[in-house]
């Protein structure tokens, strides 16, 4: 819970060199506190935060200065105050919305999924998310549970990643949506945007949309079409040229929603459009060998050229901020794998890992239930972060390059004299994968089925 809670910090998890020693949470979750001991002299602080009456958490308490750990725990218990009033608003800030108001509305199916009793955890850590953006706006909770929902889901997602990273995080002006800052003074705008089909289906039960069996397709034709219209519609409203924006990295982060699970499959066309290049293996030998793709134009009737980071047509674009995992299930994995409880339910992982070996070409399949110490293990924390697909493609024509440290844990693609490469944050790395639950009193699934299924949709 700590975890979730302190991503409502400015900085989220960012504690520099006062990290956290100790954490504690009121009887009522109504408040919570974190011991801190400063690197250099060791002594010791406090950080305590309070719910608002519109359940926003506020920080009542950030003190520094004890001389032990046991002095500043006593601290800690003093400020946590469960049974007191909730905190005021502050003057002119606007009362929350609730999340949890379902009245009025008619559900979106997607908004739904949240209701079931496997997915209580994403519906709470989504929650936690929409109370600690800075400054939402007005509508949000409204598209969240209606037709936007996705849209919601990756701001809140988005918010969460860059926090645990450690990055301060505002909203102080309508657009672009975020403005992150690292400690060492790096900074940048960012705009959340989605991929959309040009007609709304429903996304909670629409049938997998299958990656094509051509790979001229895959890399250049309808899906890398359907990303060049929604990132060229968000390069018309020139947000490098407003005044706070000006001289300053600026992203747009993508996640793909125009299609069933089209997501699992489409980074390849999102990096046919903007290097304009892809690669298929030729099997006719003994040995598969790659071959390399090209395009100058991406195959759609629109004739979008190909290729946004070959030259500086789009330089006021620093990168593409993507993730191929912004979904319900992913917020599932995030809080069953530290504690979550699923009664009756065991959630299994598949995919493919990105395999490292020496002359691999092809990912190497895994399937793995999510709550198993092998699972766990994955990443060094223990638990999966929000931010383990995260990748970020840098534009090499940018006026504005985005530093690399400014988001330190995603996976980075660049250009290095003309080839372009990959550096991971994580060593295990996962290029596609598909959620299952299933009733855990029942055998796990075998690895070859879920493979047949997987084979579906990315053919």
């Amino acid at each position: 819970m700590f975890d979730v809670f302190a991503l409502a910090l400015p900085r989220g998890h960012g504690f520099g060199t006062r990290p956290p020693v100790g954490a504690w949470i009121g009887d009522e979750e109504r408040s919570w506190g974190c011991v801190r001991r400063d690197d250099a002299d060791g002594s010791f602080g406090v950080l305590a935060m309070r719910r608002r009456v519109d359940d926003v958490w506020t920080i009542v308490s950030d003190d520094h200065g004890f001389a032990t750990f046991d002095a500043a725990k006593a601290a800690v218990g003093a400020r946590l105050r469960d049974t007191d009033p909730s905190e005021p608003l502050p003057p002119s800030v606007r009362r929350r919305t609730s999340l949890r108001d379902l009245s009025g509305r008619t559900l979106s199916p997607a908004f739904k999924t949240l209701l079931r009793p496997t997915h209580t955890g994403a519906a709470w850590l989504l929650n936690q998310l929409y109370l600690s953006l800075p400054n939402p706006d007005a509508n949000w909770v409204s598209d969240c549970q209606t037709a936007n929902f996705h849209t919601r889901l990756w701001e809140a997602q988005l918010l969460g990643s860059f926090r645990e990273q450690g990055l301060l995080v505002t909203q102080p002006v309508e657009s672009p949506d975020f403005h992150i800052r690292n400690r060492r003074g790096g900074e940048a705008w960012v705009e959340a945007v989605t991929a959309n089909p040009p007609f709304a289906y429903d996304h909670a039960n629409a049938p997998p949309l299958h990656a094509p069996d051509d790979k001229e397709e895959l890399f250049f034709g309808a899906a890398a079409e359907r990303f060049a219209k929604t990132i060229g519609s968000k390069l018309q409203r020139r947000y490098a040229d407003l005044d706070h924006v000006v001289g300053k990295p600026f992203a747009i982060a993508l996640a793909d929603f125009q299609g069933g699970a089209s997501m699992v499959w489409s980074r390849s066309s999102l990096i046919g459009y903007l290097y304009g290049e892809g690669a298929r293996l030729d099997r006719t030998g003994a040995r598969p060998i790659p071959e390399r793709l090209t395009a100058e134009t991406l195959k759609g009737p629109g004739a979008f050229p190909a290729g946004l980071f070959r030259d500086d047509r789009a330089s006021e674009l620093s990168a593409l901020i993507f993730t191929n995992a912004c979904s319900v299930a992913k917020l599932n994995r995030y809080m069953i794998t530290r504690g979550a409880p699923t009664p009756g339910a065991r959630v299994v992982r598949f995919g493919e890992f990105f395999d490292r070996s020496p002359g691999a070409y092809e990912g190497k399949p895994f399937r793995l239930d999510i709550m198993s110490e092998e699972y766990r293990t994955l990443w060094p924390q223990g638990a999966e972060p929000l931010t383990a697909e995260l990748e970020v493609f840098h534009n090499p024509c940018a006026r504005h390059p985005l530093p690399f440290d400014l988001v330190p844990e995603a996976t980075h693609w660049f250009d290095d004299g003309g080839e372009i490469l990959c550096a991971s944050h994580y060593e295990t790395s996962i290029l596609h994968s598909l959620t299952f639950i299933e009733d855990a009193s029942e055998p796990m699934v075998s690895l070859e089925d879920y493979l047949e299924r997987l084979s579906r949709v990315t053919a």
